[in-house]
């Protein structure tokens, strides 16, 4: 059996195993990394052989941990990223090119609709009815989405709020405030079996799974990096945040909101917390905007959309599809009972 992790940032790590049907009976580990001392690949299949084939990767890499001298440097790789290779070969870990996705491009509705999306499409993934999926928002009419934990009256200024007719929902991700209105932001959702991201931390997690849009954003023209724990910037500030939640079923809600061409002065109004951040970046006079994407691309906001389709699709196994009835009916449900709710917006007073 193989597996193969590629470090975000770094280097590729390969493992080919046999087991005797409960324990490593055979390991080899190779890569493109770098090791000093050489002897030291020697003893990284030494810690490995032998320890049970339902080993964790913090157990795995404990093991490598303990076998190394301390003056082995491992450049481009780390312990854990071998035990996620080992995952993988195993099977209890899976790599992009396991799955295929489904990608379902932009259909203008109710924010609120996509909001409950996230959820109808996690359940459905969780029970084996679609494959995981890429799917990219379009709304309608504003909207703040604020985030699972933050509290509505510490983000949300309800005054401002009624005066430029925006509602509030409240998603099911962590994170912070989404301010939102047509045409303003690029937003899209992953949702993916948690097997993808076995043994990765919640941090790791987040680069992982965003770094196929790295690559889009440098076809643009755009030299981006992660900033953990959930931001996308470039040389130019904050490009894009990022919210995650693994949910029952063992699926992963993963999603990444990017200014576009955002009116700042509107912002300041609705939010309360986005006065404290603006200010802190200088942002005080009349008629400011947030536009990374357009500033940095010079490019419309739809052609930035296509061109991160196709990046995406040109990467992995893919296939186009719609929302179904049945997911759409599901969805307004939710919106109903629940993310139209003041139990559920206000949650968190």
């Amino acid at each position: 059996m193989r597996g193969e992790y590629k470090v975000p940032g770094g280097k590729l790590v390969a493992v080919d195993i046999e087991t005797d049907g409960e324990r490593i009976s055979h390991v080899a580990v190779s890569g493109d990394f770098f090791l000093e001392p050489d002897e030291a690949l020697f003893d990284i299949n030494a810690a490995l052989l032998g320890l049970p084939s339902t080993s964790t990767v913090a157990e795995l890499a404990a093991a490598i941990e303990s076998r190394l001298a301390p003056e082995t440097q491992m450049i481009g790789f780390t312990p854990e990223a071998v035990g996620i290779a080992v995952r993988r070969a195993l099977g209890h870990a899976t790599d992009w090119s396991d799955h295929t996705f489904d990608v379902i491009g932009p259909v203008s509705m109710d924010p609120r609709m996509h909001v409950a999306l996230d959820e109808v499409i996690a359940a459905e993934l969780a029970r084996g009815e679609v494959n995981p999926s890429l799917r990219i928002w379009e709304w309608d009419q504003p909207l703040v989405v604020i985030g699972s934990f933050q509290s509505y009256r510490n983000e949300i200024d309800d005054e401002g709020r009624e005066r430029h007719g925006i509602n509030v929902v409240r998603r099911i991700t962590g994170g912070g405030a989404m301010f939102m209105e047509p045409g303003n932001c690029v937003t899209y959702s992953l949702v993916v079996p948690v097997s993808l991201v076995e043994g990765l931390s919640f941090e790791r997690s987040y680069e992982f799974l965003d770094q196929w849009v790295m690559g889009a954003l440098k076809e643009l023209g755009v030299n981006a990096r992660y900033i953990p724990l959930n931001d996308i910037a470039s040389d130019k500030g904050k490009i894009a945040g990022a919210a995650q939640r693994r949910v029952t079923g063992g699926v992963v809600v993963h999603h990444v909101t990017m200014a576009y061409d955002i009116d700042a002065d509107k912002m300041l109004e609705v939010l309360r917390i986005g006065r404290e951040k603006m200010s802190d970046k200088g942002t005080k006079s009349a008629n400011k905007r947030v536009d990374p994407l357009r500033s940095q691309t010079q490019r419309p906001r739809d052609e930035i959309i296509a061109s991160f389709l196709q990046h995406f699709e040109g990467l992995y196994d893919t296939q186009r599809r719609e929302y179904t009835d049945e997911e759409l009916a599901q969805a307004q449900q939710l919106v109903e009972t629940k993310f139209s709710s003041e139990e559920w917006t206000k949650r968190i007073p």
